[in-house]
Parts: C-alpha cells; sequence; structure tokens
C-alpha cells in the first residue's frame, strides 16, 4: 500500500477514506467507490494502482469501517447502507480532492465496482458540478435510482455478459437510458461474470478481460479529464 487513510468534511461532518497519491504529484482526481464488502484492501490496491497511473484517487469508507469476506454479510451492509448519506460522503470526497494543490487540472471522476458502480454513477448524476465523469463496472444496488439527465460528463460502462447479478438487457437499457437522455455513455461487455477485474477473487476475475478494460478506463479518464 502506499496510500493512507484519511478523515474528510462531509456534509458538516466527516468521513473517512483511503488516499493515494501520483508518483509525479500531480493529477486530476478520482473517487474510486467500494464494492459491497466494504473498504477492504483489494480497493485499497485498486486505488494506488490507479494512483500510480497518475491520479490523485480517494476511496471513501461508506460502511464506516465495516467489512467482511462473506457473501450474506454484505448482502446486509449493502442493504442496510444509507444511501443519502452514501451521496453525501461522495460528494464530500469530490470536494476534499478538489480542495487539494495536487489535484490538476480541477476535475474529479468517480469510479467503482459492483454496489460501487451504480454509486459511482449515481454520484455522478447527483453531483454533476463536482464529478465531471463516471465509470460503472457491472454496477447493482437495487435502492439506486439513476437520473441520467443530470450527468454533466461522459460514462464508460463495463459489464459481464455472463454476469448472474446483472442481466444484460437490464445493462443494455441502462445504457440506453443514458444516451436517451442525451449523454455520452461508451459501454463493453466482456464473455465474463460478475466481478470479473477483482484480482482477489480468482474464481471470478477474467485476467484479459480485466486488463482490457482497465487499459480503456485510463483512456477514458485520461480524455475526459484533461
Amino acid at each position: 500500500m502506499t496510500g493512507q487513510m484519511i478523515e474528510f468534511r462531509a456534509n458538516g461532518g466527516t468521513a473517512q477514506g483511503y488516499l493515494s497519491k501520483p508518483a509525479s504529484g500531480r493529477g486530476p482526481g478520482l473517487i474510486v467507490v467500494q464494492e459491497w464488502w466494504g473498504l477492504v484492501d483489494h480497493i485499497e490496491q485498486v486505488t494506488d494502482r490507479f494512483a500510480s497511473a497518475g491520479f490523485v484517487a480517494l476511496a471513501p469508507d461508506l460502511y464506516r469501517g465495516k467489512t467482511t469476506t462473506k457473501p450474506d454479510d454484505a448482502g446486509r451492509l449493502m442493504m442496510a447502507l444509507d444511501i443519502a448519506q452514501a451521496a453525501k460522503d461522495m460528494r464530500g470526497a469530490a470536494e476534499h480532492l478538489l480542495s487539494l494543490p495536487e489535484v490538476e487540472p480541477k476535475k474529479v471522476a468517480a469510479l467503482g465496482f459492483c454496489m460501487g458502480g451504480q454509486l459511482a454513477l449515481f454520484a455522478a448524476c447527483e453531483h454533476p458540478d463536482k464529478i465531471s465523469a463516471a465509470v460503472d463496472f457491472y454496477g447493482i444496488h437495487p435502492n439506486v435510482t439513476i437520473d441520467p439527465s443530470k450527468l454533466s460528463g461522459p460514462v464508460l460502462a463495463h459489464f459481464g455478459k455472463k454476469d448472474s447479478f446483472v442481466a444484460e438487457s437490464d445493462a443494455r437499457a441502462l445504457v440506453e437510458r443514458i444516451l436517451a437522455a442525451g449523454k455520452t455513455c461508451d459501454a463493453h461487455f466482456y464473455e465474463a461474470g460478475h466481478a470479473f477485474f477483482n484480482d482477489a477473487r480468482p474464481e471470478a476475475c477474467s485476467v484479459p478481460d480485466a486488463k482490457l478494460a482497465f487499459d480503456r478506463t485510463l483512456a477514458f479518464l485520461r480524455s475526459a479529464l484533461a
């Protein structure tokens, strides 16, 4: 790990998150939103990976210190998440990044995986004045409603055709909703299942697809946040 846990202001209160900065010292901002497991080591490693690629990356701890490795517990944590508070935490994360002198240019994107993918897109819709782009990796959360008309910037989406949690038809319908709202959405569908980017879960990870998705994400972010 190269980053550190920090505290930042969020809607008059405080929240915590894992902040990682690029070796170059400067770069655009990136919010990395956790999966349903919580802010686990894997998400911190992904945050470091994006920092190594040139971004000032912050992963807010939406579960306030809670993590799990058990799917049943993860499902309960996901369903118990206060969406309104999560939205405030993500806005606070964006505002904190924009306040840092290392964030240059002054632009922030939101990116997330599984539950976090849906929340990253949600944050971009709810806070278009702070979040300029979104990346959704196979996002799902039944309590989160997306309003694409609010987006101020482009969206990149990655979905698995063999995803047992997110049906391909539902994913394509979401993409169509974004396009129908007059927004930009570049969507990619892989011959892979859910969590294919998560290299901490070898039973789910598809290494070639993960690499391709990462390369596409870097190209998208560098363009959107230039």
